[in-house]
């Protein structure tokens, strides 16, 4: 007997489903989810979270012509499946397969990629005015986490929604904040009443009429609205949202599904901006995910029974982060650490618990977080920045205007650097090229565990804004690692035909392309650049002299590795041969890292077959 989940293929077979039946289709697309991400990885307790209100959305909403507009994205994984790609959907994350984030180019139900928190009030914005203009009628749905809040674009958006339209309805997923203990049957049952469509005509009736009379009039609407106002705000927590002129219905049970259908049903009707605040909870459906939200918000394979990840390495470059960063707060007690709702991903969480009074999680506000990174420093203490680097981007003027032109010495680390699985929104491979521009800034990118923690001592004792930048993953150390000579590159093997240099992780590429071509009686040094700024000048010019010079990155084609080198070579009277490895200046997909490199011919055994055409 074919599954219920089984006969939906569209938005239309859901919508044709018995009421009845939702909450066992609830409960298939979370089996689905659970079996595909242990598979392939991706985000499971945000998507386990929001499969049932994602179900009653589709169930009022017509999309594509509504258009649901998801903040992140990742919590978009019912979407997906409901709207015919849930074939599609178990190619997740694999190359050439199903995006973990909302992507207009794999279906007309994505109307906008959403891969930062932040931006759904403000392109639900966008899209509502341009429907206002065009005198349409479709509704706008704009979905938020609570997380998102937190976000300076939210708040800004917020505060010009009713300013831009008076339709737009904009859902609040909240699975942790303190307002949700305000769940009852008082404030349910208010709800109820304010969401009716009975509730409001009367209520637009009354005024109508109330305003006839001159003067009294509008002392008594007045006088209703404030009552009004005060009973909400003891019972229902929506004052800050009426505030600015957004109609409040919540706190809503985010897992019931017909009670979410009657809200939404609902307030299609307002000619005034709603926000429905749904409580849910993360990971729902998994004990494992319930239990361990963070642990198993974005995650590898992993062992559906167990809930163990399946391939874990040893030591990754975030857990070094975070051990060093222990080690030094013990000795010196003005280090400090920031993140951007990222305290586990960042590997924070041991700090977090031993140093409480000098560990600060900012939420989804990375500009913030810089600005009070540099007041520390200026005053100071010694702050430690980590964030992704891809999220490193949205702070970027922070960085220039409020670290670097003061040359205060907060030290970054830029975790994710580099291709990551999760596709075009979260690849790191454009930090260095903006940071390299910015004066004052040091730019260091260490191979393993021991080169890492060296480093951060060393940019600890510097008395400038300093960049550490890793990847995401394995960190066992390989090869000796010398101490660290301010601005100086490492040499990691001698060679006598060509001279290969490497940027961080990606020594361990270049070394396995030194060993191929010895197989080829092809003879190459291997260099570790350790620092992109400052960089070793000296030592790239003595190598000049060789037959070829190679440099390999994990970054775009501009601004690291490869400008650094042709800008040093250009400039010297010596004609040397050289060619770059980097990832070309085109939107790259998400996949498997491996598959991606040997796609885009960045692994070791396309990179000595390349160079060896070459000699």
């Amino acid at each position: 007997m074919n599954s219920i989940l089984d006969q939906i293929n569209s938005v239309d077979d859901l919508k044709q489903l018995p009421v009845e039946k939702l909450p066992i289709l609830a409960e298939e697309v979370r089996k689905f989810i659970i079996e595909v991400v242990s598979e392939n990885g991706g985000h499971l307790a945000p998507n386990l979270g929001a499969v049932d209100f994602t179900i009653a959305l589709h169930r009022v909403f017509d999309s594509p012509t509504d258009k649901i507009i998801w903040d992140v994205g990742h919590q978009s994984y019912t979407h997906k499946i409901l709207t015919g790609r849930k074939e599609f959907f178990k190619t997740l994350r694999k190359y050439k397969g199903c995006s973990g984030f909302p992507s207009p180019t794999e279906s007309a139900h994505d109307p906008f990629i959403a891969g930062h928190a932040g931006t759904a009030i403000s392109v639900a914005l966008g899209f509502a005015k341009a429907r206002d203009l065009n005198r349409t009628d479709e509704n706008i749905i704009a979905v938020i986490g609570d997380g998102s809040l937190t976000c300076g674009t939210t708040l800004e958006g917020l505060n010009n929604v009713s300013s831009i339209t008076k339709k737009l309805i904009i859902i609040l997923n909240d699975n942790k904040m303190s307002i949700s203990k305000n769940v009852g049957a008082i404030s349910k049952s208010l709800n109820r009443l304010i969401s009716t469509h009975g509730y409001n005509k009367l209520k637009s009736f009354s005024k109508d009429i109330l305003l006839k009379f001159p003067g009294i009039g509008k002392q008594i609407i007045k006088a209703i609205g404030r009552i009004e106002e005060a009973i909400k705000s003891i019972i229902v927590p929506g004052v800050f949202f009426e505030e600015l002129g957004i109609r409040y219905i919540g706190p809503v049970n985010g897992h019931d599904i017909p009670e979410m259908i009657r809200t939404f049903n609902a307030v299609k009707e307002f000619e005034t901006p709603v926000i429905i605040h749904l409580i849910t909870e993360k990971g729902k459906g998994y004990r494992h995910a319930e239990k361990m939200p963070e642990k198993f918000h974005g995650l590898s394979p992993f062992d559906l029974e167990s809930g163990k990840i399946n391939g874990k390495f040893s030591i990754s470059f975030s857990s070094v982060c975070g051990n060093e960063l222990c080690k030094l707060a013990e000795k010196q007690k003005e280090v400090i650490a920031i993140t951007a709702a990222m305290k586990t991903g960042t590997g924070l969480t041991e700090f977090a618990e031993k140093y409480p009074d000098r560990f600060f999680d900012v939420g989804i506000a990375e500009e913030h977080a810089v600005v009070f990174a540099a007041s520390l420093a200026k005053t100071g203490y010694r702050p430690f920045v980590a964030i992704y680097a891809t999220f490193l981007q949205r702070a970027l003027d922070y960085i220039y205007h409020d670290v670097c032109l003061q040359n205060l010495p907060v030290i970054f680390c830029v975790d994710r650097a580099g291709v990551v699985e999760d596709g075009p929104t979260h690849h790191g491979i454009y930090d260095i090229s903006f940071l390299r521009a910015l004066p004052n800034i040091s730019i260091l990118s260490p191979k393993d565990d021991c080169e890492f923690r060296k480093m951060i001592i060393a940019a600890y004792t510097q008395k400038n804004p300093c960049v550490i930048r890793y990847p995401r993953g394995d960190a066992s150390d390989f090869g000796e690692t010398p101490e660290i000579s301010w601005g100086k590159a490492q040499i990691l093997k001698d060679g006598a035909d060509i001279s290969i240099w490497a940027s961080g992780r990606e020594s361990l590429t270049a070394l396995k392309v030194s060993e191929i071509l010895s197989e080829k009686g092809i003879k190459a040094k291997v260099v570790n650049a350790r620092f992109l700024k400052p960089f070793d000048k000296e030592l790239l010019l003595s190598d000049s002299q060789f037959k070829l010079i190679v440099t390999i990155e994990d970054n775009s084609s501009s601004g690291g590795l490869t400008s650094i080198s042709r800008e040093i070579l250009s400039e010297n009277t010596k004609k040397a041969k050289i060619i770059n490895f980097y990832w070309p200046d085109k939107i790259i997909e998400h996949g498997n890292i491996e598959e991606l490199k040997s796609e885009y011919k960045l692994s070791a055994e396309k990179i000595a077959e390349n160079i060896e055409k070459n000699l």
